[in-house]
């Protein structure tokens, strides 16, 4: 056997590596909840709950099994959030930041590794596009801290500081973990301050901006407000996002909160609109939401954040290149088109296979869900859509269902964060289509 070939069979292909970086944050971080320093009560934590937590921090979900500020120790919480922070920079960004830090040059097959980690459009600069994103993100979790800051040291006193540093991260991240939890008010989000608009405002400016991907961040840095010289990617990020948030604000302002004064309102409205967009947090009951507005919400969650943001779904790109598709196909044209330019029809085939994927994992997860805990398909629907978004918000189930229900959930968030196209070309990577072609026989659709 040549040296060449036992090179060629140990090395890792770029998406193989990003699937196993995560694996083993996720084990890693499971294995150090399970430390009775973790947990307030000093015991160890049973696996399968330390297991969900560490996915669900890694991936940026939010669902737990255990609430967050009543269980865990500070040393756990710590663990938490840094399991946050690396699961939002994305696992190849951190390690490719020490690097950096030490002096250590970037190899080409690193640079590759990184490129296809953030979503970048090139392999050229990315190593000064990964200061960039280091460095912005530490500014904006720190601006968003220091906001919030009077708010959380006026109720917790000089525990605000850590209060106001752990929400600003988890915001940013789209994480949604909370430390709001006591023994006697389990996992309340930020009910608490529905009203305020300083937490409101600060948290949803955070959700956002890291959900529109860092390589919209950069584009905005360096074009400024001249929106026609942004790339196509980010004029469509930038469009389908404020979209979004504006057409669910409507409507869950017309259909919830019509006993909240005109002011709360419109707060509640434009905050739970934005937090579906894979954050986690609420302001509001969800359960107390109509039916129609938490469906809303599940389309919200599968649609997700940005690429190469820290945000999960299929990406608002996704969801825009499949209705510019079909109005391309409703009005005849060959081909999709944004801002005057074509959008290639590979672009159309991977969002066709990224929906379905998605689709496959919500609507199998809901189902085994709902048959094995005898529970509501509706109630599991929204829970699979929050868990395969790496969302977080949930109608109160997760933390009772079983085993098998917790596997369940824990590979569709892990799904839900690396990506299915990600899996399948790390699973395929190595091998070799033939250039025949298959004889071709047309089909009727619709």
């Amino acid at each position: 056997m040549s040296s060449e070939f036992i090179y060629k069979k140990r090395r890792l292909s770029s998406f193989q590596t990003i699937i196993i970086g995560f694996a083993g944050v996720i084990l890693l971080g499971a294995l150090l909840l399970m430390l009775p320093i973790s947990t307030k009560d000093r015991i160890v934590t049973p696996f399968n709950e330390t297991l969900f937590t560490a996915t669900s921090a890694v991936c940026v979900t939010g669902l737990v099994v255990q609430d967050t500020g009543s269980y865990w120790s500070s040393f756990g919480q710590s663990i938490i959030l840094i399991l946050i922070q690396i699961g939002g920079l994305g696992v190849v960004t951190v390690a490719a930041s020490f690097a950096l830090l030490s002096g250590r040059k970037i190899s080409l097959m690193q640079r590759s590794t990184m490129q296809d980690a953030i979503s970048a459009p090139k392999v050229g600069g990315i190593v000064r596009l990964t200061r960039f994103i280091i460095r912005g993100t530490l500014i904006i979790e720190l601006m968003g801290a220091l906001v919030m800051l009077p708010v959380f040291c006026h109720d917790y006193g000089s525990r605000g500081i850590w209060m106001a540093v752990f929400h600003s991260i988890s915001a940013f991240c789209n994480a949604g973990f909370d430390l709001l939890g006591d023994s006697d008010n389990l996992y309340p989000s930020l009910i608490q301050y529905s009203y305020n608009p300083i937490i409101n405002i600060t948290i949803m400016a955070l959700i956002v901006i890291g959900g529109i991907g860092f390589v919209t961040w950069s584009d905005i840095c360096e074009n400024k407000l001249n929106f026609h010289r942004y790339r196509m990617q980010s004029k469509v990020i930038i469009v389908t996002t404020i979209f979004l948030i504006a057409f669910a604000t409507i409507f869950f302002f017309f259909a919830d909160f019509r006993n909240l004064p005109l002011g709360q309102r419109i707060l509640a409205s434009l905050f739970q609109s934005v937090t579906p967009r894979t954050a986690g947090f609420n302001t509001v009951n969800i359960s107390a939401m109509t039916g129609a507005s938490q469906g809303l919400m599940i389309l919200l969650m599968l649609i997700g954040g940005s690429p190469g943001s820290t945000a999960g779904g299929i990406k608002t790109t996704t969801f825009a290149v499949l209705l510019a598709n079909a109005a391309a196909t409703f009005r005849r044209r060959e081909s999709a088109q944004f801002f005057g330019r074509r959008i290639d029809y590979t672009a159309v085939n991977t969002a066709t296979t990224i929906l379905t994927m998605y689709l496959v994992l919500f609507f199998c997860g809901a189902i085994f869900i709902s048959t094995y805990e005898g529970l509501p398909l509706s109630s599991c629907l929204y829970e699979t859509a929050s868990a395969v978004g790496t969302v977080g918000l949930t109608l109160g189930i997760t933390p009772k269902l079983h085993i098998p229900s917790q596997i369940v959930l824990i590979v569709i968030m892990y799904l839900g964060r690396v990506g299915g196209l990600t899996l399948i070309y790390a699973t395929l990577s190595g091998t070799r289509n033939g250039n025949s072609r298959m004889p071709k026989e047309k089909i009727t659709v619709g």
